[in-house]
């Protein structure tokens, strides 16, 4: 229940969530390293207000 709220906070504020990312990478690009958490938020940010790319799938 904690965590369903936290993940519905995150989202309406725009926050990315890691441990979605990581648990997706691990389920569907088990082959791929997954990206730093760096990495990850600056992808992300991109994605909102960068270029527009960001899907992975």
């Amino acid at each position: 229940m904690a965590r369903s709220i936290r993940q519905s906070l995150r989202l309406m504020v725009g926050m990315p969530d890691y441990d979605v990312y990581l648990s997706h990478m691990a389920a569907t690009h088990p082959d791929r390293p997954p990206m730093s958490y760096e990495a990850f938020f600056r992808e992300r940010l991109e994605a909102r207000y960068g270029a527009g790319k960001g899907r992975c799938c």
